[in-house]
């Protein structure tokens, strides 16, 4: 295993003197100005673990790009990758093996120099670890319908589990506002397209980053998104870029050079990115610098320069691909998110008006909403029904920590409209939506539900009664 590693480093420099022979700087100082952590694989799968499978099948080495040179960042262990640097730029997270037969655990290392640590073991498989703040860490482990999303002290201490629905939940960023930024399933709990979602540190309001699904489901998912500096979220749909942007209520697209693209940007200085890039005619993944045609608000960074047509690749290997790039610098500390759930076992649901939707307004009124949820052997069940106001309204006292979707029911009991996925609401959470549906665009009217002139009490769905 020593020997591979030995030909992976050396091959990578051979296409990096190739690559940069007329350089006189080394590649890192001329181009990268930080040291870089990525993955090298023979095999990369991107969307494995969406459906529950392994990404690297053939396993896979965290290599360590610095100063115009490559070599392995662990190789005391069989199996590392998914590197996350923390905040001071001076550690970094991953998923590792020590026996190529273990499955993955949590550890750490000092970026420059020591020996990796573990940090949290499991009988199962613990991926994608990230950084947070206060000390603690958000990952992905494998359970019996999939990969859970959870959180925990760095010591291990102290989990919580952040996901309640069936499926597979995969962490890509921490926003700057301290939510997880996540991989999942289209619709949540019952697809298998990818979309992006986020959830509070506390595993409360969850939510599509956007609800445009129709087009992003046709155009094969949204997968793999990060955070720039600027507050935009870049992501990979069916090999190419976009991103989400403020002021846009649908995702946009990136003219990006050429290529089939991982996401996983990491922004460089200038406004320049970091990518994982399978170029055309080509057998694997590799990385190179790209300065984006736009602007400097749409990079962060006001020294931004002009845009490039081309990708300067800054390595390469013929036999592996090269993905999962992080930066080792130091970065911004995400805001912490203040809890505010109680030690109760369910949570209040307020609708201000469900006749709206992504899909039009409903010509017949609704009368009632039922709330249902899905038993231990996967069942649906009706945990119990609500009534509508005229003005679309209703609030609902839910189980917490469970599935949950609702049903929009006429006066004569028909299904007017329904949700295909799922959702939960944790215990003590206070939720409050616009409509069914309606997308982040949406602004309530500043009126009183009418649904509170019928009764300020929540009815009851929670199947208890």
């Amino acid at each position: 295993m020593m020997h591979r590693l030995e030909l992976v480093a050396s091959t990578a420099l051979l296409v990096l003197g190739c690559g940069f022979a007329a350089q006189p700087q080394p590649a890192s100082s001329a181009v990268l100005d930080v040291p870089v952590i990525f993955t090298a694989a023979p095999v990369y799968n991107s969307l494995a673990a969406l459906r529950g499978g392994e990404r690297f099948p053939r396993g896979a080495k965290l290599m360590l790009l610095h100063n115009g040179r490559i070599a392995p960042l662990v190789p005391e262990l069989a199996a590392s990758a998914d590197a996350s640097v923390s905040f001071d730029g001076k550690t970094a997270l991953f998923a590792g093996k020590k026996i190529a037969a273990d499955p993955w655990q949590l550890w750490q290392i000092p970026i420059n120099g020591g020996e990796p640590q573990l940090v949290l073991a499991a009988s199962t498989d613990l991926i994608r670890p990230l950084w947070m703040p206060g000390g603690r860490i958000v990952y992905a482990r494998r359970g019996a319908s999939g990969f859970v999303l959870e959180t925990a002290s760095l010591d291990g201490s102290d989990a919580l589990k952040l996901s309640y629905v069936p499926g597979n939940f995969i962490p890509d960023d921490i926003l700057r506002d301290g939510r997880v930024l996540f991989d999942s399933g289209y619709p949540l709990g019952a697809g298998k397209t990818p979309e992006i979602y986020t959830v509070y540190s506390d595993g409360s309001g969850e939510e599509a980053v956007r609800c445009d699904h129709k087009e992003a489901q046709q155009a094969g998912g949204r997968e793999h998104g990060r955070e720039l500096p600027s507050g935009d979220i870049v992501f990979a749909q069916a090999g190419r870029l976009d991103r989400f942007t403020s002021a846009l209520a649908n995702e946009a697209p990136i003219a990006a050079p050429p290529g089939s693209y991982t996401g996983e940007v990491a922004a460089l200085p200038k406004g320049r990115w970091l990518l994982s890039v399978h170029p055309p005619g080509e057998r694997h993944d590799e990385l190179a610098v790209w300065q984006p045609p736009v602007a400097a608000r749409f990079s962060g960074d006001p020294e931004a320069r002009p845009g490039a047509t081309r990708l300067t690749t800054i390595a390469r290997d013929p036999q592996l691909d090269f993905v999962e790039p992080a930066l080792a610098a130091p970065r911004p500390v995400p805001n912490r998110h203040p809890s505010g759930l109680h030690p109760w076992t369910t949570g209040n649901l307020l609708a201000l008006d469900a006749r709206l939707s992504r899909s039009g307004e409903l010509r017949i009124a609704p009368a009632h909403v039922r709330v249902e949820s899905l038993s231990p052997a996967g069942a649906v069940i009706v945990l119990g029904t609500a009534p509508v106001a005229g003005d679309g309204s209703f609030f609902v006292k839910a189980a917490a920590d469970r599935p949950l979707r609702f049903v929009l029911l006429s006066a004569q009991g028909s299904v007017l409209r329904q949700e295909h996925g799922w959702v939960w609401i944790r215990a003590g959470e206070q939720r409050v939506c616009v409509g069914c549906h309606t997308g982040p665009e949406r602004a309530p009217n500043n009126r009183v539900p009418q649904i509170f002139a019928i009764s300020t009490t929540p009815a009851n769905a929670t199947g208890g009664h």
